[in-house]
């Protein structure tokens, strides 16, 4: 085993005996381990992880804030975090560390927190003014169905469509009666003349 190798081995060792049974501590994979700051899901908690490359503690470990945890930490406070623990690593090069720079971001919890809000007013107002866009828009899709004009199937508009001409107006005599085909029904109107007795003409005298 190399000598970067057992110097890990036995900071791990070191680590894991140190924070057992401490909830906020994590063990995450054999070079990955993070711990968290402050009250479960409080705005003024964060997570901060520490990983170590191939070469730690000859080299300075990966500092990372962009956890999901921290989702709500602004971005100020997180690149505060992470510059004060880098700067921090650097007097420490070539022994253990881990646990110095954890213990270091607990000493300065507060001063690394100063620019981060106190509740999460600005998450809640943002949340609030997406609901009532996406209800205005269900409201406005809503209407427009309502409004829409009735379909019609195709039969439907030739029909329509023949009743009228090109400019929307119903051809003359559209409602004109077919006179031959109401006699035909109905039968000749008798004149009254029609009606009288007939009676023979006198004869002639030559």
């Amino acid at each position: 085993m190399s000598e970067i190798k057992q110097q890990q081995e036995e900071e791990r060792e070191v680590l894991l005996s140190i924070y057992d049974g401490d909830p906020a501590f994590k063990h995450l994979s054999p070079t990955v381990f993070q711990y968290k700051y402050g009250e479960d899901e409080s705005p003024k908690s964060f997570l901060l992880e520490i990983s170590w490359g191939a070469s730690y503690p000859a080299e300075k470990p990966s500092i990372n804030m962009d956890t999901f945890y921290n989702k709500h930490s602004v971005p100020d406070v997180k690149d505060q975090v992470v510059s004060q623990v880098k700067e921090e690593a650097e007097q420490y090069l070539g022994t253990a560390m881990t646990y110095t720079l954890f213990e270091f971001v607990k000493e300065k919890l507060e001063e690394l927190l100063a620019g981060q809000p106190d509740s999460f007013v600005n998450d809640v107002t943002d949340s609030i003014d997406r609901i009532t866009i996406s209800g205005t828009q269900a409201l406005e899709s809503a209407s427009k169905k309502m409004v829409k004009k009735e379909q019609l199937s195709k039969a439907q508009k030739r029909k329509q469509w023949d009743r009228v001409d090109g400019k929307g107006d119903r051809p003359r005599g559209w409602n004109w009666i077919d006179v031959v085909k109401h006699l035909s029904q109905t039968g000749p109107k008798q004149s009254p003349d029609s009606e009288l007795p007939t009676t023979p003409s006198p004869p002639l005298n030559f």
